[in-house]
Protein backbone atom coordinates (compact mmCIF):
# COMPACT_ATOMS: atom_id res chain seq x y z
CA UNK A 1 0.00 0.00 0.00
CA UNK A 2 1.57 3.31 -1.33
CA UNK A 3 -0.08 5.73 0.88
CA UNK A 4 1.33 4.99 3.89
CA UNK A 5 3.18 8.23 5.76
CA UNK A 6 4.55 6.82 8.82
CA UNK A 7 5.61 3.19 10.16
CA UNK A 8 8.19 0.41 9.50
CA UNK A 9 5.25 -2.37 8.78
CA UNK A 10 4.00 -2.27 5.13
CA UNK A 11 0.96 -3.63 3.88
CA UNK A 12 -0.42 -5.58 1.35
CA UNK A 13 -3.70 -5.82 -0.08
CA UNK A 14 -4.75 -9.42 -2.23
CA UNK A 15 -7.51 -9.95 -4.91
CA UNK A 16 -8.62 -13.64 -5.06
CA UNK A 17 -11.25 -14.64 -7.66
CA UNK A 18 -12.96 -17.99 -7.08
CA UNK A 19 -13.36 -20.13 -10.60
CA UNK A 20 -16.73 -21.05 -11.01
CA UNK A 21 -17.43 -20.40 -7.60
CA UNK A 22 -20.95 -22.21 -7.02
CA UNK A 23 -20.03 -25.26 -9.28
CA UNK A 24 -17.67 -25.82 -7.37
CA UNK A 25 -19.35 -25.75 -3.87
CA UNK A 26 -19.25 -30.15 -2.15
CA UNK A 27 -22.47 -30.70 -0.64
CA UNK A 28 -20.92 -32.27 2.79
CA UNK A 29 -18.93 -28.76 3.25
CA UNK A 30 -22.57 -27.31 3.01
CA UNK A 31 -24.53 -30.29 4.91
CA UNK A 32 -21.80 -29.37 7.52
CA UNK A 33 -21.85 -25.53 7.57
CA UNK A 34 -25.87 -26.44 7.66
CA UNK A 35 -25.39 -28.48 10.95
CA UNK A 36 -23.88 -25.41 12.49
CA UNK A 37 -26.35 -23.12 12.23
CA UNK A 38 -29.60 -22.52 13.97
CA UNK A 39 -32.10 -23.45 11.53
CA UNK A 40 -34.28 -26.49 12.63
CA UNK A 41 -33.76 -29.21 11.35
CA UNK A 42 -36.91 -29.60 8.90
CA UNK A 43 -35.68 -26.72 7.69
CA UNK A 44 -31.94 -28.25 7.23
CA UNK A 45 -33.73 -30.94 5.55
CA UNK A 46 -35.69 -29.42 3.08
CA UNK A 47 -33.06 -27.37 1.89
CA UNK A 48 -31.13 -30.15 1.39
CA UNK A 49 -33.69 -32.05 -0.74
CA UNK A 50 -34.13 -28.57 -2.71
CA UNK A 51 -30.52 -28.75 -3.83
CA UNK A 52 -30.39 -33.15 -3.68
CA UNK A 53 -33.25 -33.85 -5.58
CA UNK A 54 -32.54 -32.50 -9.16
CA UNK A 55 -31.80 -34.85 -12.08
CA UNK A 56 -31.14 -33.51 -15.36
CA UNK A 57 -31.30 -35.26 -19.18
CA UNK A 58 -29.54 -34.59 -22.17
CA UNK A 59 -31.46 -35.17 -25.33
CA UNK A 60 -29.77 -36.79 -28.68
CA UNK A 61 -31.42 -36.56 -31.38
CA UNK A 62 -34.69 -35.22 -29.95
CA UNK A 63 -34.37 -38.47 -27.15
CA UNK A 64 -34.13 -38.14 -23.93
CA UNK A 65 -31.01 -40.18 -22.36
CA UNK A 66 -31.07 -41.22 -19.12
CA UNK A 67 -31.58 -38.94 -16.41
CA UNK A 68 -28.09 -38.27 -14.05
CA UNK A 69 -27.96 -36.29 -11.25
CA UNK A 70 -25.17 -33.93 -9.56
CA UNK A 71 -23.21 -34.50 -6.54
CA UNK A 72 -22.10 -30.86 -6.08
CA UNK A 73 -21.98 -27.29 -6.84
CA UNK A 74 -25.11 -25.05 -6.29
CA UNK A 75 -27.33 -23.87 -9.13
CA UNK A 76 -27.16 -20.48 -10.44
CA UNK A 77 -30.54 -18.81 -11.02
CA UNK A 78 -31.69 -20.99 -8.14
CA UNK A 79 -33.19 -18.48 -5.66
CA UNK A 80 -31.85 -20.44 -2.78
CA UNK A 81 -28.30 -20.52 -3.72
CA UNK A 82 -27.22 -16.84 -3.16
CA UNK A 83 -27.81 -17.71 0.05
CA UNK A 84 -26.55 -21.22 0.40
CA UNK A 85 -23.14 -19.72 -1.06
CA UNK A 86 -23.28 -16.90 2.13
CA UNK A 87 -23.76 -19.43 4.52
CA UNK A 88 -20.33 -20.90 2.91
CA UNK A 89 -18.68 -17.59 2.98
CA UNK A 90 -19.54 -17.25 6.67
CA UNK A 91 -16.76 -19.89 6.96
CA UNK A 92 -14.36 -18.39 5.09
CA UNK A 93 -15.12 -15.21 6.89
CA UNK A 94 -14.84 -16.92 9.85
CA UNK A 95 -11.44 -18.10 9.48
CA UNK A 96 -9.90 -14.66 8.66
CA UNK A 97 -11.73 -13.14 12.15
CA UNK A 98 -9.88 -16.76 13.71
CA UNK A 99 -6.46 -15.86 12.68
CA UNK A 100 -7.34 -11.93 13.56
CA UNK A 101 -7.71 -12.93 17.22
CA UNK A 102 -5.20 -15.08 17.49
CA UNK A 103 -3.05 -12.71 16.33
CA UNK A 104 -1.64 -14.87 12.92
CA UNK A 105 -3.04 -12.61 10.61
CA UNK A 106 -3.13 -8.99 11.27
CA UNK A 107 -5.47 -6.03 9.19
CA UNK A 108 -5.30 -2.99 7.51
CA UNK A 109 -6.85 0.26 9.72
CA UNK A 110 -7.27 3.09 7.42
CA UNK A 111 -6.65 5.37 10.30
CA UNK A 112 -5.19 5.61 13.42
CA UNK A 113 -7.37 4.24 16.37
CA UNK A 114 -10.12 2.88 13.63
CA UNK A 115 -10.94 -1.14 13.44
CA UNK A 116 -8.82 -3.50 11.38
CA UNK A 117 -10.01 -4.70 8.44
CA UNK A 118 -8.77 -8.21 6.73
CA UNK A 119 -10.96 -9.42 4.50
CA UNK A 120 -14.05 -8.21 2.28
CA UNK A 121 -15.95 -10.35 -0.09
CA UNK A 122 -17.97 -9.36 -3.08
CA UNK A 123 -19.93 -12.78 -4.67
CA UNK A 124 -16.60 -14.54 -6.19
CA UNK A 125 -14.21 -12.32 -5.41
CA UNK A 126 -12.26 -11.69 -2.21
CA UNK A 127 -10.01 -9.21 -1.24
CA UNK A 128 -7.65 -9.21 2.02
CA UNK A 129 -5.38 -7.29 3.88
CA UNK A 130 -2.54 -7.74 5.57
CA UNK A 131 0.87 -7.02 6.82
CA UNK A 132 3.76 -7.47 4.23
CA UNK A 133 5.59 -9.88 6.76
CA UNK A 134 5.88 -13.92 5.89
CA UNK A 135 3.45 -14.79 9.07
CA UNK A 136 0.65 -12.53 7.48
CA UNK A 137 1.06 -14.50 3.95
CA UNK A 138 1.76 -17.97 5.64
CA UNK A 139 -1.76 -17.47 7.59
CA UNK A 140 -3.41 -16.41 4.38
CA UNK A 141 -2.23 -19.41 2.61
CA UNK A 142 -3.06 -21.30 5.10
CA UNK A 143 -6.95 -20.32 5.49
CA UNK A 144 -7.05 -20.33 1.49
CA UNK A 145 -6.03 -24.19 1.50
CA UNK A 146 -8.14 -24.81 4.07
CA UNK A 147 -11.53 -23.12 2.59
CA UNK A 148 -10.45 -24.94 -0.66
CA UNK A 149 -9.75 -28.06 0.44
CA UNK A 150 -12.94 -28.32 2.77
CA UNK A 151 -15.11 -26.28 0.65
CA UNK A 152 -14.08 -27.82 -3.07
CA UNK A 153 -13.91 -24.24 -4.54
CA UNK A 154 -11.00 -23.22 -6.28
CA UNK A 155 -9.27 -20.09 -6.43
CA UNK A 156 -8.81 -18.72 -10.18
CA UNK A 157 -5.08 -17.70 -10.58
CA UNK A 158 -5.45 -15.97 -13.69
CA UNK A 159 -8.02 -13.57 -12.20
CA UNK A 160 -6.55 -12.95 -8.83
Amino acid sequence: MRKKKKGKKGYVGLKINMAKAYDHIEWDFLVAVMRSTRFSQKCKNLIFKCISYVSFAVLLNDSPCQTFSPHLGLRQGDHLSPYLFILCAEVFSGLFIKAKEEKALHGLSIARGAPTTSHLFFADDSLIFCRDSLEDAQAVNKILDLCQSASGQLINLDKS
